[in-house]
Parts: C-alpha cells; sequence; structure tokens
C-alpha cells in the first residue's frame, strides 16, 4: 500500500468525522500495488447514511479536510450507502482488491 501510515490515518479520520465513527475506508486502485508509481488515490466509503443530501455534503467535507491534510492531488471517493440500492461492480472491485484502512 502506497500511504503512510499517517495519510492513512487522516483518511479515517476525515470519513469518521464526514459520515459518523461506523463509516469504513477501502483504498483501492493503482496506490494498493507497491510496484507502482503515481496515481491517484482512490476511496470507498460505506455508509449507513441516506439522505442524498448528507451523502454529498459528507463527501464534500471529507474532501475538503483531506485536501488541506494531504495537499491538493487527485482523489476520488466512491460510496457505498443503502440509498444506492444494489451493489455496484465498483464496491465489489474495491472491497476484494483494496485495503480495509
Amino acid at each position: 500500500m502506497r500511504l503512510t501510515p499517517e495519510q492513512a490515518a487522516i483518511i479515517r479520520e476525515a470519513a469518521a468525522e464526514a459520515f459518523g465513527s461506523d463509516a469504513r475506508v477501502w483504498l483501492f486502485g493503482s496506490r494498493v500495488d507497491d510496484a507502482k508509481r503515481g496515481g491517484d488515490i482512490d476511496l470507498l466509503v460505506q455508509t449507513t447514511q441516506t439522505q442524498p443530501d448528507a451523502l454529498a455534503s459528507a463527501s464534500i467535507a471529507m474532501l475538503a479536510r483531506l485536501y488541506r491534510a494531504l495537499g491538493e492531488q487527485k482523489i476520488d471517493v466512491v460510496l457505498d450507502a443503502p440509498v444506492h440500492g444494489a451493489t455496484r461492480a465498483i464496491v465489489t472491485t474495491a472491497k476484494t482488491t483494496g485495503v480495509l484502512l
């Protein structure tokens, strides 16, 4: 995994602050592979929040905190929330190939 322990902690804290303490976060994509270089930070956030407006606000708040703490870089956040209904392929992929932070 190509995140420092400090970066992983910042991401966990940002997700908990934005989505609640029960939020879970996976890192997936190229940053999981230690042999690769560069790449954006792809995150899956699992939350129990059900209101679309609250989800949008929480996503923006999390990204803002991450940009302040990690510097402006490409960060993608995918949400896994009850409002999305059936599990999407990207969620399954992130959970099976990613790293739970």
